[in-house]
């Protein structure tokens, strides 16, 4: 395929309806130098009917079978060429120029490795959209937030997240990354499958000095949860364990065994507190999760090992150095603004 300035690739799998309703604006909004891709992970519904006979301007790439979204993007990329790839979410329905400002700020700051727009909800247009919001962050547990998004609760956009900002992960939904960035960091973890994979990539990039920022003057609108509900019990079961296996894989050795420990406690109150609702199977999904990250323990430490030798940031200022459990259960943080607030 003939190299473009940016490739905008969006996994499928069997996900034809959602490709009728969100592809449209992808098509109608990009620019002559932007090859829109669309990456099937086997599917086995109308989906590649569905580009040929009503997108036929859009690229098709067919894999074997489903790889998940990790290293389905893997084996997607890997035959396309681009200075920039964004992953586009399938659910995501995006808005006129929403390109022109993330390609114009990585033209003009080799520094920064990958950004994201400012990511809203489809359902309720005012509001931020829970999986990216206005950037992600991180705190020092390994619990990830967003500006616009605290845990569960959700921000009305009122412009005060407006400015672009360092962030310490861009959204899965919708991520720029420089080709060059992304064949150096190894792209995204293939054994995560699903979920956490994006954080995974944006901890690495962060740890060897470069940068990750939103750009809130693109906007986009996503769905969400069209894959799987929020608790879903595999839904559940990836996060914990691939929340787990990034931790180990990224954490400095200093940190490792005390939030290891502390991860422990709080994952098993988690349980309990599904158990004490009556949701037996999303319980299990915490213990199986943590019973795995123990078995992929001793698979992941060259993972591990070559993250350590590649970090030279060892303090990365988006990593919030408090307890975002305390700060929400305890203090009554519910906004990104009034968590930040109490760390100056």
């Amino acid at each position: 395929m003939s190299p473009k300035k940016v490739a905008v690739v969006i996994l499928n799998w069997n996900g034809a309806k959602m490709l009728c309703d969100f592809l449209p604006s992808v098509v109608r909004y990009s620019q002559p130098q932007v090859q829109v891709v669309v990456a099937d992970n086997g599917s086995t519904d109308n989906s590649a009917e569905v580009v040929a006979d009503l997108f036929p301007e859009v690229v098709w790439l067919q894999l074997d079978r489903n790889y998940g979204f990790a290293e389905g993007y893997n084996r997607a990329l890997a035959q396309l060429e681009a200075d920039y790839y964004v992953l586009l979410n399938s659910d995501v329905e995006v808005t006129e120029g929403w390109l022109s400002p993330l390609v114009d700020y990585m033209d003009t700051h080799p520094e920064v490795a990958a950004c994201q727009p400012k990511l809203m909800s489809w359902h309720h247009k005012q509001q931020f959209e829970y999986a990216g919001g206005a950037g992600g962050f991180i705190d020092y547990l390994g619990y990830p937030f967003c500006r616009g998004r605290i845990m569960g609760c959700v921000e009305e956009d009122h412009g005060q997240y407006d400015q672009v900002c360092s962030i310490f992960w861009a959204t899965g939904a919708a991520l720029m990354i420089r080709r060059t960035d992304w064949i150096s960091a190894g792209g995204l973890d293939g054994g995560f499958f699903a979920h956490m994979e994006e954080i995974d990539l944006c901890w690495r990039l962060r740890a060897r000095g470069r940068g990750i920022v939103c750009i809130p003057e693109s906007q986009v609108y996503h769905l969400g949860a069209a894959t799987l509900k929020r608790e879903n019990p595999r839904k559940t079961y990836l996060n914990f364990r691939n929340n787990l296996l990034m931790i180990y894989k990224n954490i400095p050795e200093k940190d490792l065994h005390k939030v290891l420990r502390w991860r422990g406690i709080l994952d098993h109150v988690a349980m309990l507190k599904f158990l004490l609702s009556g949701d037996l199977k999303n319980a299990r999904a915490v213990v199986n999760a943590r019973r795995d990250f123990h078995k992929l323990m001793p698979e992941y430490l060259n993972k591990r090992v070559e993250n350590m030798k590649k970090t030279s940031l060892t303090t990365i200022p988006e990593c919030m150095t408090k307890s975002l459990l305390l700060a929400y259960y305890l203090k009554g943080k519910r906004t990104f603004s009034a968590l930040y607030a109490r760390e100056k």
